[in-house]
């Protein structure tokens, strides 16, 4: 990231949800959340959390720009906070949460490392890769099957990954 250039101004405010309630919209709101700290941080807007036994073991956003990494992309950052976390690269029975459909790399990072679930909210038909451009979870020969969701607060996040892209175009 330049430093030397302002940071866009973030017009969108992060979202409570309760507590009491931990379904796919709760951790969705919390990678949305983390998308907003993305985009307040001059990074691309994504955030990701991953959920283990209905415990935030992992949460993560975009850090391309920053730390001049490509593959320091939300889902390869949480995915490494959870291994940590549990203590295997195996993350069986956990769940990622990510603003938008998954990258080629990033999915096969989520076929790696085993995972239950994915859930994402925005679909990418260019580049996504569980369902968007292609589909990794749909290959025959795999060893390891997702369970996807699709959609889970896809307006909010939309919203978000568009106003930013159309601020930065400005900005150019």
């Amino acid at each position: 990231m330049d430093s030397s250039r302002p940071t866009l101004p973030c017009p969108f405010e992060k979202v409570f949800p309760s507590q009491l309630q931990r379904d796919d919209e709760f951790y969705m709101w919390q990678a949305y959340n983390l998308a907003i700290d993305a985009w307040r941080q001059d990074e691309v807007p994504i955030g990701a959390v991953i959920e283990l036994n209905g415990e935030i073991i992992a949460a993560a956003h975009n850090q391309r720009d920053s730390t001049r990494d490509p593959t320091a992309h939300a889902e390869i950052l949480a995915l490494g906070q959870a291994a940590k976390a549990v203590g295997d690269w195996r993350l069986t029975g956990a769940t990622l949460y990510v603003t938008k459909e998954p990258c080629p790399m990033c999915s096969g990072a989520t076929l790696m490392s085993r995972l239950k679930r994915v859930v994402y909210a925005v679909p990418d038909p260019k580049m996504g890769c569980l369902g968007g451009a292609t589909d990794l979870n749909g290959l025959p020969q795999s060893n390891h099957h997702l369970e996807i969701a699709r959609g889970v607060l896809e307006k909010p996040s939309l919203e978000l990954i568009r106003a930013y892209f159309k601020l930065k175009r400005l900005e150019d």
